[in-house]
């Protein structure tokens, strides 16, 4: 079975239900597949074959949903590309994934005028199994050129039924869409949920805090996917229009980046909802979370979800006692096969068929995952381990903090420090700040400088990149 079978239950089965709004305009789910059909024929038609890929660099709009679902009518690769990105980074993508075509705003509407013109009947279809590719996406490159990876029909299936079922998503929900579809969040969450179980979906071309609180009000959506960027700005609204959302709001959740426990404190105090948190990442898509039903632990991603099995290991490979810290590892049918074209860095990436995520974590005795961050990102200061996210989750509880991240720099003594860096608000104190951290943490842990910056520079999914902030030596402490 392929994801066409699937999408099946809603794009023949309720091809009468409105399925889909945008930008005022609504499409049914018998739309939606006919779109998507003449859109396999202009396809067909420019000469794209099963095994040939698509590239396509869209904002959020329905020719974006068309091409998708055409190219897995066809058994063509869709291969999405952040719009964010420039033109070194999407020519590093065409180079290593060599599409047939690179789809930006003005080839989608061409495609659109041709496709128009075709019949809307079913194409003749592939036989495509669970095991065919039915995407390549792109890692965000932070550590070096991005890799490809290799998502599959099966991968994405089992990560849609396990949403579907664990946070018991019906016919009946409306979900509010407002990330992404060029990242795995948006394309393998928002997407393939709304497709298998026919709920009603809007969906937003990105998600604008200032429209945020007529969004809610006038759709009245009963389920949101947001990252923590997202949190921070939904509470900023008014007290009333935070209450009248909670009130028909049934499940809010958060992925993409980690969710500081006192984001998910202050949002429970305001919209009377505890946000779920999730964690996932582009070659696995999505590996655990906190329970729908059950405690939403602060600061961890809960269990790992059906059929996914994890690992905390040592250096040497060896599992470590709940309650320490090491690398974590998963295996499950959610998990990717390997990257495009580098047999030598799939190779690098799994051990005894776990994938290596590179995320550091700890295990608690009843099962709950906590993460303390990139492997990538451990700063070692004078033979101590230390982990930017304690610092971070410390420091976003204190007055006049409204973000916060935690990196290591040189220093010719201890090898690396923290230094703290602030996007701060009103009433923040840089001396007052670090006599709290004196107070709460292990000296080594107190960040030797606190930088201020306007933002934190993010992914489109706002994840922090570390890698571009401003220089410890260069910048202005505070």
């Amino acid at each position: 079975m392929n994801l066409i079978n699937l999408f099946d239950l809603s794009l023949l089965g309720r091809g009468g239900k409105t399925a889909l709004e945008f930008e005022g305009a609504s499409y049914t789910f018998g739309e939606m597949d006919a779109r998507a059909n003449r859109m396999a024929r202009a396809l067909t038609a420019r000469g794209f074959e099963q095994g040939g890929r698509l590239c396509v660099q869209l904002a959020n709009c329905v020719e974006m949903i068309d091409l998708y679902l055409a190219c897995l009518k066809t058994g063509v690769i869709f291969v999405p590309v952040n719009v964010l990105y420039k033109d070194r980074e999407v020519a590093h993508i065409v180079s290593d994934a060599e599409p047939r075509l690179l789809v930006t705003a003005s080839e989608a509407a061409e495609l659109a005028r041709e496709a128009a013109a075709l019949p809307a009947d079913r194409p003749a279809a592939p036989a495509l199994d669970g095991d065919a590719p039915a995407g390549i996406i792109y890692t965000s490159g932070t550590t070096g050129a991005s890799k490809g990876a290799v998502i599959t029909h099966n991968n994405l299936a089992t990560n849609a039924l396990n949403l579907i079922t664990c946070w018991q998503i019906g016919e009946a929900d409306r979900l509010l869409l407002a990330i992404p579809l060029f990242h795995v969040h948006g394309l393998g969450n928002g997407l393939h949920t709304w497709l298998i179980s026919g709920c009603r979906v809007r969906m937003l071309e990105r998600f604008e805090h200032r429209k945020a609180a007529s969004e809610f009000l006038d759709f009245r959506p009963t389920l949101f996917f947001g990252v923590p960027t997202i949190y921070v700005r939904l509470l900023d609204l008014p007290a009333e229009a935070a209450c009248e959302i909670g009130a028909f709001m049934r499940l809010f959740v958060s992925g993409s980046a980690p969710l500081p426990a006192q984001v998910l404190e202050d949002f429970e105090a305001r919209y009377g909802h505890r946000i779920l948190e999730r964690y996932g990442m582009t070659e696995t898509l999505m590996n655990m979370g906190n329970p729908y039903v059950g405690e939403r632990r602060a600061g961890t991603v809960g269990l790992p979800f059906p059929g996914v099995s994890a690992r905390v290991l040592d250096p040497d490979g060896l599992c470590v006692a709940d309650g320490q810290s090491g690398e974590l590892y998963v295996k499950g049918p959610n998990v990717f096969p390997g990257y495009w074209r580098r047999e030598e860095a799939t190779d690098a990436a799994f051990a005894d068929g776990y994938f290596r995520t590179g995320d550091i974590a700890v295990r608690a005795a009843d099962g709950y995952y906590t993460l303390q961050g990139r492997k990538s990102d451990l700063i070692i200061s004078g033979g101590f381990n230390i982990y930017p996210r304690e610092i971070e989750e410390f420091l976003c509880g204190q007055e006049g903090v409204k973000e916060a991240a935690v990196a290591g720099v040189a220093d010719r003594v201890r090898g690396e420090v923290p230094v703290a860096y602030i996007v701060a608000g009103a009433g923040f104190d840089a001396e007052a700040t670090e006599a709290k951290c004196r107070a709460a943490l292990a000296s080594f842990k107190v960040p030797r400088a606190f930088i201020a910056v306007d933002k934190l520079p993010r992914t489109a999914l706002g994840k922090i990149q570390k890698h571009l902030l401003p220089s410890a030596t260069s910048a202005s402490g505070s």
